[in-house]
């Protein structure tokens, strides 16, 4: 028996040591300080907002996603919202939320990403069971291709209807955030679009800001999943928040590939309020 305990307690501490060594992923905050979920989860909780910035084929995003909703169902009223879903499919969704129509028929009704069923049906199902909201914040596609064709002005002629899928017309812009510059810098020239490509973005961000703003609730906590971009370096999303709401208390999520993920990067401090490190060698879902 003594025999037995020894090996038991050496199985457990090598699987350990093993684990340690090879973790999925580490937590930080903006300062590059390690921090555990439980602490996070802790100050995320006084947050009336959460920017959740995810890769979109990272597994272990998409996983502590799932992980951070489910734990606060348990400690908060909610309100889900996400960038995967374009705001003209709002009626689809609900109905498929209220048991309506089933998974196929939300497959035709609504555009779908091709990796919905692995990495956001998930949260979907849940806010089906626990019968919470679920905003489809994005703006439709197609007017996003406009404005990257035309600027903002092409939204100008739309009908009422299709202009309520989309923040209120003028946008509020500002091309020197650092986001759009770099945007901006990574074209190099106006061959793609030029000055509309970053207005092309923040067409996006606005209408998902608005759609947050115009869905939140009080003594309720609002999840909001993007790709980390909308919301990086307290820009994109963030900043229109701020401008129509500057009073709600705002807290925000990235996620990074990096080889080492024992240190934050210098180039990840500040990128968010939390940022979830994964390894360069992940596994990606698509």
């Amino acid at each position: 028996m003594k025999h037995t305990l020894v090996l038991v307690c050496f199985l457990v501490y090598s699987f350990s040591g093993f684990a340690q060594k090879n973790p999925a992923y580490q937590l930080y905050n903006a300062k590059g300080k390690k921090v555990s979920y439980k602490k996070m989860l802790k100050q995320l909780d006084q947050a009336d907002v959460i920017l959740f910035g995810e890769f979109h084929n990272d597994p272990i995003a998409h996983w502590l996603e799932l992980e951070v909703t489910e734990d606060f169902t348990k400690i908060n009223l909610l309100i889900l919202g996400a960038e995967m879903f374009e705001a003209d499919n709002q009626d689809a969704l609900n109905d498929y939320l209220a048991g309506k129509i089933d998974r196929k028929g939300l497959d035709t009704l609504a555009r779908l990403w091709l990796n919905y069923d692995t990495d956001y049906a998930p949260l979907v199902e849940l806010a089906k069971a626990q019968k919470l909201n679920f905003i489809a914040t994005n703006i439709p596609r197609r007017y996003a291709r406009q404005v990257f064709k035309g600027g903002f002005e092409a939204l100008e002629v739309l009908p009422s209807k299709e202009k309520s899928w989309i923040a209120p017309l003028p946008i509020a812009y500002d091309p020197e955030l650092p986001g759009y510059k770099k945007m901006l810098e990574m074209i190099g020239d106006t061959a793609h679009g030029g000055d509309n490509f970053p207005k092309a973005q923040a067409i996006k961000d606005a209408t998902m800001a608005h759609f947050i703003a115009q869905n939140y609730k009080v003594d309720h906590t609002f999840i909001h999943y993007n790709g980390a971009y909308h919301s990086d370096n307290y820009e994109g999303i963030l900043w229109y928040l701020k401008r129509s709401n500057p009073g709600l208390n705002y807290l925000t999520i990235s996620t990074v590939l990096q080889e080492d993920i024992s240190t934050l990067a210098t180039e990840n401090k500040s990128r968010a309020d939390f940022i979830i490190v994964v390894p360069e060698n992940m596994t990606k879902t698509y």
